[in-house]
């Protein structure tokens, strides 16, 4: 997988100039991404960064719930259903380096996620799928195959709350720049 870059349509704070809120709120997000553009773009409005760093910290990396390779899954379906590249790219990526499974990550990118044979990473995908596209059309029934799959009811709490998180996250970074493709040589 090559990386893929992301260009902001709106400048970027820098973060030598950045106010002291600005700071704070770029110090409450992941520390890998807190001088990424894209942090660095939605500085402009600290508080709701500030509560979306926190938010991202506490879905994304909380003790127990689901499996941290199973929320990056999720968070790279959603991205690919809502035609994110950037996001998808990078909890691509992600999950990868948790799981340990490149060829798993590889065919859901270039075939779907139909023909998953992993019971649960099918689960996890088609759930997260049916969620993003129709969200007022999920009922109880969706979260059969997630339970069959050995999912609990914390889990599939933690799924929801990546999936939500990420409808979020792929609007604003779609509304707010664009991504830059690798070069095919």
């Amino acid at each position: 997988m090559k990386p893929v870059g992301w260009r902001p349509r709106l400048p970027p704070v820098k973060a030598e100039s950045a106010t002291p809120e600005q700071l704070a709120a770029l110090d409450a997000c992941p520390p890998a991404v807190r001088r990424s553009t894209y942090f660095l773009t939605l500085a402009h409005d600290p508080g709701s960064l500030g509560e979306r760093g926190a938010l991202f910290n506490i879905v994304m990396y909380a003790e127990g719930g689901l499996d941290r390779a199973d929320r990056e899954l999720a968070t790279a379906v959603v991205s690919m259903v809502n035609g994110c590249v950037y996001c998808t790219a990078v909890h691509a990526k992600r999950f990868v380096e948790l799981s340990g499974d490149e060829p798993a990550m590889q065919r859901m990118l270039e075939e779907g996620w139909a023909a998953e044979p992993d019971p649960r990473r099918k689960a996890i995908a088609d759930f997260t799928e049916a969620l993003t596209r129709s969200p007022g059309a999920v009922t109880p029934a969706h979260l059969a195959p997630l339970r069959a799959a050995g999912l609990d009811d914390l889990e599939m709490l933690d799924l929801l709350h990546g999936i939500a998180m990420f409808a979020n996250a792929n609007r604003l970074m779609l509304t707010l720049g664009d991504p830059l493709l690798p070069r095919v040589m």
